[in-house]
């Protein structure tokens, strides 16, 4: 949230009582069935959040979907595909070979499909549909349902809930006031919290003790730097190699802070954090004014987060190298075998 709208955002209030009316009766006729929510014949797993972006969400279904398919887990990742240009049921990914181009995929599923190999990615607005034509396409074991705390009418055999450990209390008020999607008590559907970023802020003590008291089982996890950066020259450097270079930073997400903070431990040296809104869409004006300001700045290296490096390096000029910061979600090791034998045991025959 801009600082702007943080400035003025009680003018705010009133539309998120709206919000809050709208929702709370979406979720009542969910309850009482007046809304339907469809099954289908294949265990439903979603990776979701409450509010409205920021939590890491795209690297634990990376996670999950890799961590399941060591296991010899056959998984489809189905995801809405977010901004994308297409509509309708659209392969992402065969898990072999990418199938969709960025714009029709929609940046976080082309994301994923550039990570996982052996996981199909499919897109649909409508995710019964979705799940209809993954199943009959690629029959899966496990459907992980990207971002489908909010979406009722596909029935999920557990939902994890992402929070982001940087978020404080005043965050969680319902949008456009704050960023909640729902009433935070709505948590109460939720079969798993996991606090996600807990290496770069502990977890706000109010909001631990009213998940404790929904008894939902609550854990930590990280975001960490990969080993390696790739560039837009199709080269590799070490993600350490960052450490006290003069740093040109960008990045379209809904957390910047944590990118930040993320190069601020690493030892870089920050000439200029660019910030744009979440699943921004570059252009060659954008990034060639970086690149001009970069050079007033002495910088060493152009630095952003995967998710922007694809969207930047169709447009980026010739001339410009800019190094791609992959994050990946992980789990302690206890708390990672338990979710996945709890996923194993929802396993259909």
């Amino acid at each position: 949230m801009n600082s702007l709208i943080i400035k003025f955002r009680f003018l705010l209030f009133p539309l998120s009582l709206f919000y809050w009316g709208m929702i709370i009766w979406r979720n009542i006729y969910y309850n009482i069935g007046f809304f339907v929510t469809r099954k289908i014949h294949r265990t439903v797993i979603s990776i979701g959040n409450i509010v409205t972006g920021g939590t890491g969400k795209t690297p634990a279904v990376i996670y999950f979907a890799t961590k399941l398919t060591e296991y010899g887990v056959k998984v489809v990742v189905l995801s809405r595909g977010y901004g994308r240009k297409s509509t309708g049921t659209v392969i992402v990914s065969d898990g072999e070979n990418k199938k969709a181009s960025l714009q029709d995929s929609g940046d976080e599923p082309f994301l994923m499909a550039k990570k996982l190999t052996g996981v199909p990615i499919v897109v649909d607005e409508v995710r019964y549909r979705g799940g209809l034509f993954a199943i009959k396409k690629f029959k899966p074991d496990i459907i992980i349902l990207d971002d489908g705390f909010q979406h009722r009418s596909l029935y999920r055999d557990m939902d994890i809930v992402l929070l982001n450990s940087i978020d404080t209390p005043k965050d969680y008020k319902l949008f456009p006031y704050g960023n909640l999607r729902e009433p935070f008590i709505h948590l109460k559907r939720s079969d798993f919290i996991i606090w996600t970023k807990t290496n770069f802020a502990q977890p706000p003590p109010t909001l631990r003790n009213k998940i404790f008291q929904m008894k939902i089982p609550q854990f930590r996890s990280y975001i960490r730097p990969g080993k390696e950066m790739k560039t837009t020259k199709g080269s590799m450097i070490l993600f350490s190699e960052i450490a006290e270079k003069r740093v040109y930073a960008f990045c379209g997400v809904a957390d910047p802070l944590s990118f930040k903070k993320l190069l601020k431990e690493a030892g870089a040296e920050l000439v200029r954090f660019n910030t744009f809104n979440d699943h921004h869409i570059y252009n060659t004006e954008e990034i060639k004014g970086m690149q001009i300001e970069g050079k007033e700045l002495n910088a060493d290296i152009y630095l952003t987060t995967e998710k922007d490096f694809y969207k930047a390096i169709g447009v980026a000029p010739n001339d410009m190298t800019i190094y791609s910061v992959s994050l990946e979600f992980t789990l302690p090791e206890k708390v990672e075998k338990r979710l996945l034998d709890e996923i194993y045991s929802k396993l259909k025959n």
